[in-house]
């Protein structure tokens, strides 16, 4: 259990793709990790499961009460509603911030990268994501790249659902503190 002892947040709301938050979350929790849901919404946010709606998924912290502080690591995950609306509210925005500020383990899938621009958090960095993003990240610093996953000081990316087991591995290594290279 590589990741006993450790306290993820998770940055959602809702039209987050639920692939990319369940998958990734259940993997924390395999490696012993605790996972909480912040999000500006109460009670519970909806998945968006491929071409519909998916299932709800409790909340734990309201973002107004949440503390990067009280967390060793971040998970954005994607989804094109999920980022979009997050990037929109500036305690959103300042919580990630929070994380590159602290130097702490940020992982962000597809859309989620949108979080690490809005938040300046890219320049300089090789950064992949859903391919749309890629302008985005490049007009603010970033090296965009077409991979599986990317690691890069501290922070991983990956594309899409279908990247979902590299970008869980790369980032259970990140967070453990055996800092890979993708």
């Amino acid at each position: 259990m590589r990741l006993t002892g450790k306290r993820i947040a998770i940055l959602a709301t809702h039209g987050f793709e639920q692939s990319e938050l369940l998958e990734p979350r259940k993997a924390l929790e395999g490696q012993g990790a605790v996972t909480q849901v912040v999000s500006p919404e109460a009670g519970t946010i909806k998945g968006w499961n491929k071409k519909d709606w998916g299932e709800p998924v409790p909340v734990d912290i309201s973002l107004d009460s949440a503390d990067a502080d009280d967390f060793d690591a971040l998970l954005l995950p994607g989804g094109v509603m999920n980022p979009d609306k997050l990037r929109s509210i500036p305690a959103a925005v300042q919580f990630v911030r929070q994380f590159f500020e602290a130097k702490k383990p940020v992982a962000a899938i597809c859309h989620g990268p949108w979080m690490l621009v809005e938040a300046g958090a890219v320049r300089g960095r090789t950064i992949t994501s859903w391919p749309s993003l890629q302008t985005d990240i490049r007009n603010a610093g970033g090296n965009w790249v077409d991979q599986e996953v990317v690691v890069d000081n501290g922070v991983v990316t990956s594309r899409k659902p279908d990247d979902l087991p590299a970008f869980n591995e790369k980032m259970i290594d990140e967070i453990s503190g055996r800092h890979a290279t993708a």
